[in-house]
């Protein structure tokens, strides 16, 4: 969908505000005029940004994660022009494990249908050095429709958890996990953790111009992402059709001591954990990522919004981040979007 004149001019007011708010040690969203499914990782002292570019897989570096538009920026690895992970690269994870950097993607062969998780590995100290290397299809036996990994590591044990389909046809989408026998191999059967239930995580009509067109209604959970905080295990998600006003994020949470492959260890809380808010200019908040500020001392969440309602899953959504707080029972709190051109502390001990 294309940028309308007056988004694209709304945007560069934006950004021109947080140009002029980062030389006093305040920034103010968005972090780049588009990025959608926007993921943060530090390593050694650097901010490592990715989002989806659909066309290959590229990396930005900075220690000041508020400058991402002034960033080291290189694509790091492109896909072949044809074959099963060519086409469609979504929402790309970059992770440390076993000394080694992999990438996690979603990608295809110019159909939605035949979607599949992959990943490319590299021995370089830094991911923007080096040779990525292909290491192939993450799948479970099933090797049914996925998108949207993540990996983390609980107790000793890695797993990797998807948004996928039960079967060969979309309608529901539903978040599975599985062990890791290493990065790039899958060791056992699939388990569901989480589908659609409550009515939030079910707004899946397709809008146009106010009417819905004839096309099918899909529930929708994907983007999970972990979030580990004073020996908890949450599970953040987001719900609902990116497609909607109404993408928003939903939380499970691990039992203490929980065995992460046992669905009935997560309880999932029944009501969203952060939506939309038209006075931030904040539509479609979803597909979050998490970090720590430099000096450790601050939560921040990052997450991708549409500036204007109605903008779906186009190039409007940009990467915004926010600090947000714990509550007393442990759980986090995100608090509302900030809105648009507000200034905000740059993380603390940014540099």
């Amino acid at each position: 969908m294309a940028r309308s004149p007056f988004c694209a001019l709304l945007l560069a007011g934006w950004l021109g505000l947080c140009a002029h708010a980062q030389s006093s040690g305040t920034f103010t969203n968005p972090l780049l005029p588009t990025g959608a499914d926007p993921w943060v990782i530090v390593h050694d002292g650097f901010y490592y940004y990715m989002n989806s570019t659909q066309t290959n897989l590229t990396i930005w570096k900075t220690r000041d994660i508020t400058d991402l538009a002034h960033a080291q920026k290189k694509v790091v690895w492109t896909p072949p022009a044809t074959g099963p992970y060519s086409h469609e690269i979504w929402a790309p994870e970059l992770h440390r494990l076993d000394g080694n950097w992999y990438l996690y993607f979603a990608a295809d062969d110019g159909s939605n249908d035949h979607h599949r998780i992959f990943v490319v590995e590299n021995d370089a100290a830094d991911p923007i050095e080096g040779t990525w290397t292909f290491k192939g299809k993450v799948a479970d036996p099933s090797d049914k429709w996925a998108i949207d990994p993540t990996v983390f590591t609980l107790r000793g044990r890695s797993y990797i958890i998807w948004s996928g389909w039960e079967g060969d046809t979309n309608g529901v989408q539903s978040l599975y996990i599985a062990r890791l026998k290493n990065p790039w191999t899958i060791q056992g059967e699939r388990v569901r953790l989480s589908t659609p239930q409550y009515p939030w995580e079910k707004v899946g009509d397709f809008p146009w111009s106010g009417k819905v067109l004839a096309l099918p209604h899909v529930d929708v959970n994907e983007g999970p992402e972990i979030l580990q905080h004073g020996g908890r295990t949450f599970l953040i998600y987001s719900a609902s059709g990116c497609w909607t006003n109404y993408y928003e994020l939903g939380m499970l949470s691990l039992r203490p001591g929980g065995d992460p492959m046992d669905a009935a260890a997560w309880t999932k809380s029944d009501h969203p954990v952060f939506s939309q808010s038209p006075a931030g200019h904040a539509y479609g908040t979803g597909h979050n990522g998490f970090f720590l500020s430099p000096d450790g001392r601050q939560s921040w969440i990052i997450y991708h919004a549409n500036p204007g309602p109605n903008e779906g899953c186009g190039n409007q959504r940009s990467p915004r981040i926010q600090p947000f707080t714990w509550a007393p029972d442990g759980t986090p709190d995100f608090g509302t979007p900030v809105p648009l051109g507000q200034p905000l502390d740059k993380p603390s001990g940014t540099r």
